[in-house]
C-alpha cells in the first residue's frame, strides 16, 4: 500500500512518463536544485523548467508521494503538456516524512510559493498567475495551498516571507481531503485505518483519539474551503482503495456549495494511478489555460 501511494504520483507522473522526450528536451532550460529555503541546516530545493516561448504563467508541481519527496523522480517528460503550452514549471521537493510531519511539510510548500512569487521577474512569470498540481500526497498539499495560502508577514526579516503563498488555480490527482471522514462519515484515517502505514507522517498527535480529531481538522483541506477557493479540478479513479473517490466528491461538492469553481473528472474502474495517466495531463493543462490565462478549451 505504501508503494502504491508513492507511485501514485511522485511529482506528477513519474511512474508513467512517456519516453518521447530526452531527459533534456530541445528548447527547455532546466535549472536544478534551486534553494528556496533551509530547514535545520538542510537545503530545500526546487527545479525550474523554462520553455522556449513562456506564456507568463507558472505551474508549481509538488514532488510528493506518501508525503515523501525526492529529487531523482523529476523527469521533464512529466511536464510536457505544460511546457508545450508555454508554462514555466517549478518542481518542488519538500522535507520528507518520517523526519518531518505533515504540518511541517506544509510550511515548506508555503515557503516555496513565496520564493517563486518573490523571484517571478527572474523567471519571466506574472506573480499572480500561479497554478499548483500534484497527485495523492502531492494533491493533498496542492489543496492545502489552494485553501490556506496566506499573506506574508509585512515585518518579516526575510523579504521572501513578506510574499503571499496563495495560488490562483489548482488541478490535481486523487488527493486526501478529509482525514476524519475517510471513505465514509466518521472514518478516522489520521495515521490509522486505511492510512496506518503512513502514521509517521502525522506525528505524535496521532497516538490518541483526541489528538487525531484535532490534527485531522488541521491537515484536512476541506475544513478550510471558502468562497475564495481558487478554481479547482480533481481527477480521481472510482476504484481507488487507498484514497477513496469520496474524498474528491465531498471536496468538490463543498466547493460548489460555497460558490467556488470546482470540478471532478472520474476515471471509471481506475485505482490509485493508471498506466495512461500521462494523457490526463492535457486535462490539467486545459484547466490552467482557462483559469490562469482566460483561454477556453477547443470544442
Amino acid at each position: 500500500m505504501k508503494k502504491l501511494l508513492y507511485l501514485g504520483l511522485l511529482g506528477l507522473l513519474t511512474a508513467f512518463a512517456p519516453n518521447a522526450w530526452a531527459q533534456t528536451a530541445v528548447g527547455i532550460k532546466h535549472t536544478e536544485d534551486v534553494i528556496y529555503g533551509r530547514k535545520f541546516g538542510t537545503a530545500l530545493t526546487l527545479d525550474v523548467l523554462q520553455p522556449e516561448k513562456p506564456n507568463g504563467a507558472g505551474i508549481i508541481s509538488i514532488a510528493s508521494g506518501g508525503w515523501f519527496s525526492r529529487h531523482d523522480g523529476i523527469r521533464e517528460a512529466n511536464y510536457k503538456a505544460f511546457l508545450d503550452r508555454g508554462y514555466t514549471v517549478f518542481v518542488v521537493v519538500h522535507g520528507s516524512q518520517p523526519k518531518f510531519i505533515i504540518t511541517e511539510i506544509t510550511q515548506d510548500m508555503h515557503r516555496a510559493v513565496r520564493f517563486i512569487r518573490h523571484n517571478a521577474a527572474k523567471y519571466g512569470i506574472v506573480p499572480n498567475r500561479l497554478g499548483v498540481t500534484g497527485g495523492s500526497a502531492g494533491g493533498h498539499l496542492s489543496l492545502t495551498l489552494g485553501t490556506q495560502g496566506t499573506k506574508g508577514a509585512e515585518d518579516a526579516k526575510d523579504p521572501i516571507d513578506r510574499e503571499s503563498s496563495a495560488v490562483q488555480c489548482v488541478a490535481c490527482f486523487f488527493p486526501p481531503t478529509d482525514f476524519l471522514n475517510y471513505g465514509q462519515p466518521g472514518e478516522d484515517a489520521v495515521g490509522v485505518g486505511v492510512l496506518k502505514d503512513f502514521k509517521p507522517a502525522f506525528g505524535p498527535r496521532s497516538e490518541t483519539p483526541e489528538g487525531r480529531q484535532e490534527l485531522g481538522k488541521q491537515v484536512s483541506p476541506i475544513y478550510f474551503a471558502t468562497s475564495s477557493l481558487p478554481p479547482t479540478l480533481i481527477i480521481h479513479g472510482d476504484a481507488d482503495k487507498l484514497v477513496p473517490i469520496q474524498q474528491a466528491e465531498t471536496f468538490v461538492k463543498r466547493g460548489k456549495e460555497l460558490g467556488a469553481v470546482t470540478k471532478l473528472v472520474v476515471r471509471e474502474g481506475k485505482a490509485h494511478g493508471w498506466p495512461n495517466m500521462a494523457a490526463d495531463s492535457s486535462i490539467l493543462a486545459d484547466w490552467f489555460d482557462e483559469h490562469l490565462r482566460g483561454l477556453k478549451a477547443k470544442p
